[in-house]
């Protein structure tokens, strides 16, 4: 842009601040681009060289992400100090490619920049002035300025009068089907929340609208850049309601730099299995049951069988008889162990073998005369030996205490739960053997994956040999180069003393054990592939909904209790939901826990706000929603429609579809055919696509989601939750069709 484009100088030194910022991000990017294109073209290298190119690579492209996450609204905010200094704030850190490394943009989460945030007029924070920066890509479109210290006269012709001039344009735009990030307006009691302490858990609780999801994932963020090392490592698991959640916020970590983060739901955090199925709300409230612990347990000890009566095995012409009571005393020693069943089996085998070699060392060794032993330890040793060679022996080890994967173990239970749990309950869970998993069946899982353990013995004994494949091949490597030095000194045998080999500094072992260390995945790609990962920090939304199997899981993989759950008891939906702070926690830190209420709602405009707390206090005059920030003048209206209720809904959605923005159409599963059908390019299935102008849900898919305007169908098959939450979606205009009667407190709302 030429001089002669701007209104005013204060325009054109904030856009060449942001020219140059995009400059050295420029430089940036081409130099990772570069570095990473330069790697992959060196080809085929030797290991430790192969191994370094690979670091590189994985940096670099990890720089390139981050990038261009951020690029197009990299700075967003200037403080100017009373002490004449001023700092720009972005999204990222910044600085020179000077000596000094002079910082150039301050990052939003250092500590420098906590005034832009928290300052006021009363607390001014040593600020004079606060200054929005408003961008469309890379142009500068407005400044709107903040005066903190009154005694200082100087003015920019910029000056807001209203503080919330900045807020209110980020609520009133149109929403894009992707949750954008708040970094430049997060109000002060957000800022406490995102900047809290780490260890321990924070509960964070609010109603619709109040940013907790928002909260949450810029807490994310702040504490993967105040304590980058170890969260790096280990890594930060944020969980999720359902996938369309999860690809509604998928873009707001790494627009702030961070694109190390796992996000999952509950159905995804068992490696190799991936939840498609649904269960009926009384079984997916069978299998959440905290009881569901014990019967698992119970489960596994019946796969430690006995005899019945006995197993015959044929060895060397005699006939060895294990009863139940031999058996009896094997399973009961290695249950002593207090191992999980399958790492305990090497016990049970041993201690089976040990039986065997007894009763055919007293069968063919036991002198006839005077009742003494004719075998002495080398002998017993032998038979041992025999008896772990003979396949009957093993055949009958595995119908004792078998094998079994978690898989194997919880399908084989769902399909024949009897004996296990009441009638009323065996026949909500049971189902075919060839059923998909559902999302209540992958904390079962879990939790047989705990009781059964591993035998890693096959994996040991391949890990070893593969290790020797590596060190023979690590050998050979050094052979070569130890055979290339002895020939180009072949003739100097003085300067052969002098210069170090392979062989002088390193083994073939250590060699070998180097490029075993060469898995260049990130942490967040190793954990989701890793049952037993440990996380830094746990982040679950909708934290309410989830069932005491599934708290189960997650604070397994949160040994240190470092978590931040984010949710509103009042809109619990799920059958399996605990509701209840208290009830989730007790069993895991008591009351050692935070907890801290957003109470002002920023998505929902007063006037919807209203009608939705009605529908709550039907239930509980109590009630108390968040407070609305802003009121559009606009009324929800509530209509009964005529019997054609798919040309009504049609009808509806051409009334509110905003001009731009998204609108979303909230209606029981059941009618989602009929619907889509009269609604042009409106689909209807498992994963909506939440950037489509419009998009068709149920109240559970919806849950944590904002649109510009709602269309809620037939609210009378809601729960007051499912409502709830169905309401409180809209950013600007709600409507409401029913065709039978509608909940009491709609009734008698205007159409």
């Amino acid at each position: 842009m030429s001089n002669t484009e701007f209104p005013d100088d204060e325009l054109r030194r904030e856009q060449e601040f942001i020219d140059g910022l995009y400059a050295r991000v420029d430089v940036l990017r081409g130099e990772a681009e570069a570095s990473v294109g330069d790697a992959l073209a060196q080809g085929d290298k030797p290991m430790q060289a192969r191994l370094e190119r690979d670091i590189l690579v994985a940096e670099r492209s990890g720089l390139l992400a981050a990038l261009n996450a951020v690029d197009g609204s990299l700075c967003f905010g200037r403080i100017d100090l009373a002490d004449g200094a001023s700092h720009h704030i972005g999204r990222i850190g910044l600085r020179k490619d000077d000596a000094e490394h002079t910082p150039v943009l301050v990052d939003w989460r250092a500590a420098v920049a906590r005034p832009f945030y928290l300052a006021t007029g009363h607390t001014p924070m040593g600020l004079r002035r606060r200054r929005h920066i408003a961008t469309e890509g890379r142009t500068v479109t407005a400044l709107h300025d903040e005066i903190l210290d009154l005694g200082d006269a100087t003015r920019t012709g910029h000056e807001d009068h209203n503080g919330d001039a900045v807020l209110l344009a980020a609520l009133n735009s149109a929403r894009t089907g992707r949750m954008g990030d708040i970094v430049r307006t997060i109000q002060a009691d957000q800022d406490r929340i995102i900047r809290a302490p780490h260890r321990g858990v924070l509960v964070v609780e609010g109603g619709p609208g109040t940013g907790k999801t928002a909260v949450a994932l810029h807490r994310a963020a702040y504490l993967l850049y105040e304590h980058r090392e170890l969260l790096a490592r280990r890594a930060v698991l944020i969980v999720g309601p359902n996938p369309a959640f999860l690809g509604y916020i998928g873009e707001v970590l790494p627009s702030l730099g961070e694109t190390g983060v796992l996000l999952a739901t509950v159905g995804e955090l068992f490696p190799g299995v991936k939840a498609t199925a649904a269960d009926t709300p009384e079984a997916a409230a069978v299998k959440g049951g905290a009881a569901m612990a014990d019967v698992l347990a119970a489960v596994v000890r019946d796969r430690q069988a006995l005899p019945d009566p006995v197993i015959a095995i044929e060895h060397d012409r005699e006939v060895l008889m294990l009863d139940d009571g031999l058996v009896s005393v094997a399973r009961e020693r290695t249950r002593a162990a207090k191992l999980p069943h399958n790492a305990a089996r090497e016990h049970f085998e041993g201690h089976i073998l040990n039986t065997l070699t007894e009763l055919y060392a007293e069968r063919v060794g036991t002198d006839p005369y005077d009742g003494g032993s004719l075998l002495d330890a080398a002998d017993i040793t032998q038979i041992r030996d025999e008896l772990a060679e003979n396949p009957e022996v093993w055949d009958a080890i595995d119908r004792l205490w078998p094998r079994i994967t978690p898989q194997r173990l919880v399908a084989d239970f769902l399909a024949e739960p009897e004996g296990y749990l009441s009638d009323e309950d065996a026949a909500a869970i049971r189902r075919p053997v060839t059923r998909a998993w559902t999302v209540a069946d992958v904390p079962l899982l879990d939790e047989a994956a705990e009781l059964l353990g591993e035998d890693d013995r096959p994996a040991r004994s391949r890990a070893e040999q593969e290790r020797e494949t590596q060190i023979a091949y690590a050998q050979g490597v050094l052979d070569v180069s130890y055979a290339s030095r002895t020939y180009e000194f072949d003739d100097k045998e003085d300067e052969e003393s002098e210069v170090l080999s392979a062989h002088d500094i390193i083994d073939a072992e250590r060699f070998a054990e180097r490029q075993e260390e060469g898995d260049h995945r990130s942490a967040a790609e190793r954990a989701a592939a890793d049952r037993t990962w440990a996380f830094g920090h746990i982040i679950v939304d909708e934290a309410q909904e989830l069932s005491p199997m599934a708290w189960r899981l997650l604070m397994r993989r949160c040994p240190t209790r470092s978590m931040t759950l984010v949710g509103d008891p009042a809109q619990t939906a799920e059958a399996a939901g605990v509701g209840s702070w208290a009830k989730i926690l007790a069993p895991y830190v008591e009351d050692r826990y935070e907890h801290t209420r957003l109470g002002v709602n920023y998505r929902t405009p007063s006037e919807i706000m209203d009608l939705a707390a009605a529908v709550v206090r039907a239930e509980d005059p109590g009630f108390r929603p968040p407070s609305s920030v802003r009121s559009t003048g606009v009324r929800p209206w509530v209509r009964r429609a005529d019997d054609d209720l798919p040309g009504a809904v049609a009808k509806a959605v051409a009334e509110l579809a905003p001009a731009e923005g998204r609108l979303a159409v909230i209606a029981p599963r059941r009618l989602h055919r009929a619907v889509a059908a009269r609604l042009d390019g409106v689909t209807a299935g498992a994963e909506p696509d939440l950037t489509r102008a419009v998009v068709l849900l149920d109240p559970r898919q919806s849950k944590g989601l904002e649109f510009d305007s709602v269309l809620v169908v037939e609210p009378g098959e809601y729960g007051t939750s499912d409502l709830y939450v169905a309401l409180t979606r809209a950013t600007q205009r709600l409507g409401v069709l029913y065709t039978g009667e509608p909940p009491a407190a709609l009734a008698g709302q205007p159409g």
